[in-house]
């Protein structure tokens, strides 16, 4: 019996965890979603300077 307890304790504290998570998640998003649209402005006017097309793995080493 104590098990059962122990498991049904287990998923509830699971459960708490999931909704705190994507409450927070939800909450923030509008603030990421800024975020990220800032970053490609400044990527894109980064882009528009360069002469040269550059891919998205330009970053990488390739030898």
């Amino acid at each position: 019996m104590t098990v059962v307890v122990l498991v049904l304790v287990g998923l509830g504290v699971l459960a708490v965890i999931g909704i705190v998570v994507g409450v927070t998640d939800a909450a923030q998003s509008r603030a990421w979603r800024r975020v990220a649209a800032e970053r490609r402005r400044n990527w894109e006017a980064r882009q528009a300077v360069t002469s040269r097309p550059v891919d998205s793995w330009g970053d990488e080493d390739s030898d």
